[in-house]
């Protein structure tokens, strides 16, 4: 597909007037060290107040300094986990909880069953709202029909929130929520004539695997909620003939954390509301510039419930070459896989960006599962594929996996399904162990 960009000079992203804004500043252009002024002032306000206000922090900091002199002193004080929220998140607070506005809770994938629960003052939410308005202006502008398949019925969700910041900034936003009908999805874009579609990565390649050539195309695409493989971009791209762009977020950033400019060269992050770092998953000692590393967030603005060093588990690195976009701002890669996602068989390592790369390439492949399971005393890889047509794509999906190294000598059970109905899911995908239930 030929870049509509290509012609015209590529444009700064967005996020860098708006940060400059932001910080206050009275230079003309975004100044990397001005902008780690700001960071390292808001970093010391949210140590204090969290020492302050929450009763986890004041535990968990009782050995630590009352204040940093510059951000690489951060890495002196313990991380955040997910268990630690787990436990107690109520711990975390440093409003009342008759402040809080909004509380999202989220499935346990822990050991003690304890949902994670993350809590947002009214005012919290405004700075994702902010966010949201002038991200998605990175591809869109005002007067463009936005159709979200997010959720977006309960005030203060993802979609919701969406809604409101791209209003804020004149587009015209399509609330929908996560497609439970393909075709009637595909009936509203054509209808509506939706310049921008934002939805989940399954979701959406389900809309293009299913869209006709009378059909209307969008002109963008922002896919969010989960890992973003370059088979399902490629498939949209080939079909509608539209840019896509990749969000990175979650709840503990606040919904919103970083979105790729026009270079498509990794996301460009919030870094007025959250200081981002990259260690070693092992040694947990921040890793050489271009290093590879676990994901670390230090939210700046929020006083709900401010997370400080809180380890993401998401595998990326920071680009060293300044973007082409022209921006300041740190590029993070894109982020292709979790630490804890990785399944181990033996000397090989699984891991599911290696699936998605090798099996949504399959024509018309529109979901599938991945689990690890021990038959008499083997250890197998079992593949569900849901496919668009009644086609055995069994022998296609053998020959993907024959192509991956990480495959080599495993044993493995294939089985293809047609499933016309499948939708994909806006939640994040995983390889499930089921080794020890089997055992």
């Amino acid at each position: 597909m030929e870049n509509p960009f290509i012609d015209e000079p590529m444009k700064i992203t967005p996020l860098d007037p708006w940060i400059l804004a932001k910080i206050n500043s009275n230079q003309p252009t975004l100044e990397r060290e001005e902008l780690m002024d700001w960071q390292l002032k808001k970093v010391n306000q949210t140590i204090a107040l969290a020492r302050q206000k929450s009763l986890f922090y004041r535990e968990h900091f009782q050995r630590m300094p009352e204040s940093i002199q510059n951000l690489s002193e951060l890495s002196q004080f313990p991380f955040t986990t997910p268990e630690d929220i787990r436990r107690n998140p109520l711990r975390f607070l440093c409003v009342s909880q008759d402040s809080i506005d909004r509380v999202v809770t989220l499935d346990s994938s822990g050991t003690t069953g304890e949902p994670k629960r993350i809590y947002f003052t009214a005012d919290d939410q405004e700075l994702t709202i902010d966010f949201f308005g002038v991200g998605m202006s990175t591809f869109t502008q005002p007067g463009d029909k936005v159709l979200i398949f997010l959720p977006g019925q309960t005030p203060g969700s993802v979609g919701d929130l969406l809604r409101l910041g791209l209003a804020r900034l004149g587009m015209d936003p399509i609330p929908y929520g996560p497609i439970r009908d393909s075709q009637h999805g595909l009936e509203v874009m054509n209808i509506k004539k939706a310049d921008c579609l934002v939805g989940s990565p399954t979701q959406m390649l389900g809309l293009a695997q299913r869209w006709q050539t009378n059909m209307h195309k969008p002109r963008c695409v922002l896919l969010s909620t989960d890992h973003l493989p370059s088979a399902i971009v490629d498939k949209l791209k080939s079909t509608w003939g539209c840019e896509v762009f990749d969000h990175y977020g979650s709840t503990e950033m606040g919904l919103g954390g970083g979105v790729e400019c026009e270079a498509h060269n990794g996301y460009h992050l919030r870094e007025a509301d959250l200081f981002f770092e990259i260690v070693d998953p092992e040694t947990g000692y921040p890793v050489r510039e271009g290093d590879y590393g676990d994901v670390v967030v230090t939210t700046l603005t929020r006083v709900g419930m401010p997370l400080i060093r809180y380890r993401m588990g998401d595998r990326s690195r920071f680009i060293a070459d300044q973007c082409p976009c022209g921006t300041t701002l740190l590029a993070l890669e894109q982020i292709r896989g979790r630490f804890s996602g990785f399944i181990q068989i033996g000397e090989n390592t699984l891991k599911l960006a290696d699936f998605d790369e090798a099996l949504f390439a399959i024509p018309g492949l529109l979901n599938f599962t991945i689990s690890v399971t021990i038959e008499k005393t083997i250890e197998c890889v079992n593949i569900r594929a849901q496919m668009l047509t009644n086609v055995d794509s069994c022998s296609s999906i053998e020959n993907a996996m024959s192509n991956l190294p990480s495959m080599a000598g495993i044993k493995r059970t294939i089985t293809s399904h047609h499933t016309p109905n499948e939708v994909g899911s806006i939640l994040k995908r995983k390889i499930i162990d089921q080794r020890g239930q089997n055992a």
